[in-house]
């Protein structure tokens, strides 16, 4: 493999076209805005700086991943040559199905069709494309360029073949590849969703404050940092999407999202993107500073 395309240029999009070009891949980072682009292209650029700064990598190494990555709006033009196409979308399931379609015209039947999703299940997502042997899930962790984990999701009809290449191909960009199935949430999420909503749970009983609840979880059980601030880190939109699909996929409601999750989503704040979420990230997006709404309970 050498070309790949990558359809989106948010956090996880960008991510991945980082970690795919400083390995020496050729990447068509694809969105459907050139301010969406320049943004992506933005925070792989710093990102790259970080690495220069701390001697992980040369000025060199950073000017020819910049250079493995092209830009384009029209998904028809950019994913025409590609060996591996991943899909980095938002968590939406009507969206990916309309992706999915659409490469399923624009590609050649031997490209495979990857999707970074964390919840949404692969064989849903093969079943519009017209030989879904080709599709699997590559579920990077965030920041891409550095977790070292990528869930490997076979749909029902994923082929060993393509499985394999996936595998091969993530150890050649430093990753630990983990082959799971297709079940909602798959590993990670299965477990680590229903911690988060139940530390939401646990405040949203008053157990707790936002601080004591990430600090017993940090000091007591070594997470590098506590349920709430992953939350906001992750996004709080994204969690209640990855809790909606179990909770529909399972019927079974230890995983329906915690109401107080809920509003939070529908009030907009979501977490560090957003500016605030169970911590405050207007000074610093560090979480520091309790959020006011819960800095008084």
């Amino acid at each position: 493999m050498k070309n790949i395309s990558v359809i989106g240029a948010g956090t996880m999009g960008n991510g991945i076209a980082h970690t795919f070009a400083q390995s020496g891949f050729k990447v068509q980072l694809i969105d459907i805005s050139e301010e969406s682009l320049k943004k992506g292209i933005d925070t792989i650029s710093k990102n790259l700086d970080r690495m220069v700064s701390k001697e992980k990598i040369s000025e060199d190494q950073k000017k020819s991943t910049l250079d493995n990555i092209s830009t384009h709006t029209d998904i028809s033009e950019a994913v025409g040559n590609a060996d591996l196409v991943v899909e980095a979308a938002t968590e939406n399931t009507e969206l990916k199905l309309k992706i999915f379609r659409h490469l399923d015209q624009q590609t050649s039947a031997d490209t495979i069709l990857a999707s970074n999703t964390s919840s949404i299940s692969i064989t849903q997502i093969a079943s519009v494309v017209s030989n879904p042997e080709r599709v699997i899930g590559m579920h990077f962790m965030n920041p891409v360029p550095i977790m070292k984990l990528v869930e490997i999701i076979r749909g029902y009809n994923t082929t060993d073949e393509v499985t394999n290449k996936i595998m091969e191909l993530s150890e050649k960009l430093n990753k630990v590849p983990v082959e799971v199935n297709d079940y909602p949430g798959f590993v990670a999420n299965r477990i680590l969703m229903p911690m988060i909503n139940e530390a939401i749970e646990t405040l949203y009983n008053g157990v707790a404050g936002v601080y004591e609840i990430d600090t017993v979880m940090k000091l007591g059980m070594a997470h590098p940092m506590g349920p709430l601030q992953l939350a906001d880190f992750i996004g709080l939109d994204v969690c209640h999407s990855i809790l909606e699909v179990m909770y529909n996929g399972f019927k079974n409601p230890k995983y329906a999202p915690c109401p107080l999750l809920t509003n939070m989503v529908r009030a907009g704040k979501i977490g560090v993107k957003s500016g605030e979420g169970f911590y405050d990230y207007s000074e610093s997006r560090k979480a520091e500073k309790v959020s006011a709404q819960f800095s008084s309970k």
